[in-house]
């Protein structure tokens, strides 16, 4: 059967309100695929990026944006999937989540557990997935370490937050004043980020740090790479401080790697990593089975209370340009969810 899908379409480089809602016919699932009822979509850092035309790899415009989404399958094109149809899955998207109703490759789904909520288990899909993979596949902590969390209050990094006290290991955070107290709720060391950061730091782990988490990038990673103790890793994940910067939007990127990669060569005991969520996606089936591998024990954590949902906001998909306005507003802890069901 085919279906009419609701759509936000980010037609260029346009403020929230530009944002479009458009309707599309999408045709019944081949072989392979799976048509999935989204019942939780969110906005993440990317789409804050894409509506600027700065995020690295984006697509030409017009699009519909959303990095991942959580549904149920409806139908799929292959009798021998048949299974699938009822299941609540995850999927990871890069672009097209923000929608009533989409079409995904089979092998790309991953089940959700039926104690996990659609809206909870969003924010754990793309957040979890890259808190889980730098903690535990690239810093590789340990209980007993301490480590800093810049943005502690936003997605990725409440969730880095609760993953890393769940490994047994201090967190020291960043945040502005005002967040300070949801740090805190968190379980981490609120930092005020408009302070003198490093000495605040410094007063609280004067031999270093052992891990950096720094979505922030700019001058500022410099400050992250010397807070690290001996033997300490910096995992840097984006270059946030340049969101609005003009000029193209691929340099702040790649002067960063050039940074990290000179860090990695010098003789000091430490080391340097840019952490980007789809290395290794040309290895098709070997990806696909590490972010099951992954986001399953994220999934697994939350189902049983240890890690809790840091929803921000609830707002219908028609209403995603409030939705983005309010997640670029950074007033906020958690993420904000869109729910094209409301």
């Amino acid at each position: 059967m085919s279906i009419t899908a609701t759509e936000i379409v980010l037609p260029g480089t346009v403020e929230p309100e530009g944002l479009l809602t458009t309707h599309r016919e999408l045709a019944a699932p081949k072989p392979g695929q799976a048509l999935i009822e989204v019942e939780a979509t969110g906005v993440s850092f990317a789409e804050q990026q894409m509506r600027r035309g700065k995020y690295y790899d984006q697509p030409a415009f017009p699009f519909v944006p959303g990095y991942d989404l959580v549904g149920t399958v409806a139908e799929v094109g292959s009798p021998a999937e048949a299974g699938l149809v009822g299941k609540r899955v995850a999927a990871l998207t890069k672009v097209g989540g923000w929608a009533s109703h989409v079409l995904l490759n089979s092998a790309d789904l991953i089940e959700v557990p039926a104690e996990l909520p659609a809206d909870a288990a969003e924010t754990f899909v793309v957040n979890g997935i890259t808190a889980w993979q730098m903690l535990h596949r690239y810093a590789k902590v340990r209980a007993g370490q301490t480590i800093l969390v810049h943005g502690a209050n936003g997605g990725v990094g409440s969730t880095l937050v609760q993953l890393a006290l769940a490994a047994g290991v201090k967190v020291i955070g960043t945040a502005s004043a005002r967040n300070a107290d949801q740090v805190t709720a968190l379980g981490a060391t609120p930092v005020d980020y408009r302070g003198d950061v490093v000495a605040q730091v410094r007063a609280l782990a004067p031999n270093g740090v052992d891990a950096v988490f720094d979505h922030v990038g700019g001058p500022g990673i410099v400050d992250s790479f010397n807070l690290l103790a001996p033997g300490g890793t910096l995992m840097a994940y984006g270059t946030a401080s340049t969101k609005d910067d003009t000029g193209n939007s691929r340099l702040p990127v790649l002067k960063l790697f050039a940074r990290l990669m000179l860090w990695n060569v010098l003789p000091n005991k430490r080391s340097a990593h840019f952490y980007n969520i789809w290395t290794g996606q040309r290895r098709a089936t070997a990806f696909r089975r590490k972010l099951t591998t992954d986001l399953t024990a994220v999934f697994a954590l939350a189902a049983k209370g240890d890690l809790r949902p840091q929803i921000a906001a609830r707002f219908p998909l028609t209403q995603a340009a409030e939705a983005l306005t309010l997640a670029e507003s950074r007033t906020v802890t958690g993420k904000v969810v869109l729910l094209p069901a409301r």
